[in-house]
């Protein structure tokens, strides 16, 4: 069976990496699907990936490895309303999960880029995340002759291009399939609750379905963040971080548009929303009901759409997420 361990000087890390889940047959037909079982990648890339990703030297201090913000254990995202990178800088937006990231349609909140081999990149040179360069990682992977061992065997030499391709891969790897709802999906009756049960169906009613769909319960669109109200008006303090996909796009119909986020895992990474503003999953149910469908939800749904959201929650190489 393979597990999570945290080894000295790694963070986590992942051990038997060939695992695969059992594909579930899905008998049900439901605008959600079912998260596939994690693909057989290259181990040697897989075990390079997984190296680079808990590497703190790549960073300008060595002190931020990609999985500082992206813990697995924690679900793929550290917990905090915005993360703290070199030198306890604080990012811009909240850190989103790395978790199925390889079945994103884009990568970032923004969108910018397109799949997880320009994503990787960007964290790294960003002076408030890792604060780093190519030519730095680059230098300290060259410098140490297990790298360089293993970039060999796996891609004949030390490239930016496979460095980008092996963190990519690992991250390939990081799929969490058999949540209670993929089981039910599968035809599984006893797999959900009474009350998760309802809260799916609310769920739909309400209209949250229209943007939250398909393999990841999201993930696969843009939208307009505050269609029925103004969140950011309400809000207040509009920041550049705030105008979303306009960044990238320099388009005025594309201001405060973002990536709809994946559900998947959903209960393990609070706080929510792109500024980090929704302590737990109850608020961030009232604030979509308000500023996305119009609607106030009762109590009782919102209780049994949480239920719902929390049946999401999958496993990583086998183990159940927490």
């Amino acid at each position: 069976m393979a597990r999570l361990a945290r080894l000295p000087g790694a963070g986590l890390v992942l051990l038997c990496f060939m695992w695969i889940a059992p594909a579930l047959a899905q008998v049900r037909h439901e605008p959600i699907t079912a998260i596939p079982p994690p693909p057989a990648l290259d181990p040697l890339k897989i075990s390079l990936g997984q190296r680079l990703f808990n590497d703190p030297r790549l960073s300008g201090d060595g002190t931020i490895a990609c999985a500082s913000c992206h813990p697995l254990a924690l679900g793929g995202a550290d917990r905090l309303a915005r993360s703290r990178g070199v030198g306890g800088k604080q990012g811009l937006v909240n850190t989103p999960t790395v978790l199925n990231a390889a079945l994103q349609f884009r990568q970032f909140w923004n969108g910018r880029a397109a799949n997880l081999r320009e994503q990787v990149g960007s964290p790294l040179v960003n002076p408030v995340e890792m604060g780093s360069s190519w030519s730095h990682a680059l230098s300290v992977i060259e410098a140490d002759p297990s790298y360089q061992s293993a970039f060999v065997k796996a891609y004949g030499r030390v490239t930016e291009t496979a460095v980008r391709d092996a963190l990519a891969v690992f991250q390939e790897t990081l799929l969490t399939p058999d949540s209670a709802f993929d089981r039910w999906l599968g035809g599984d009756d006893k797999a959900l609750s009474a009350d998760a049960l309802e809260g799916y169906r609310r769920f739909k009613a309400l209209g949250c379905i229209s943007c939250h769909q398909g393999v990841l319960v999201g993930g696969n669109m843009f939208q307009t963040f505050g269609i029925m109200g103004d969140y950011f008006g309400d809000r207040g303090q509009v920041t550049e971080s705030d105008l979303g996909r306009q960044v990238v796009t320099g388009r005025e119909e594309d201001r405060h548009r973002f990536k709809v986020p994946s559900l998947r895992n959903v209960a393990l990474t609070p706080p929510y929303f792109h500024d980090g503003t929704a302590a737990t999953l109850a608020d961030a149910v009232r604030v979509m009901a308000r500023y996305q469908l119009g609607v106030v939800p009762s109590d009782e749904d919102v209780r049994v759409v949480v239920a719902f959201l929390e049946s999401l929650t999958g496993r990583l190489a086998g183990e159940p997420l927490r």
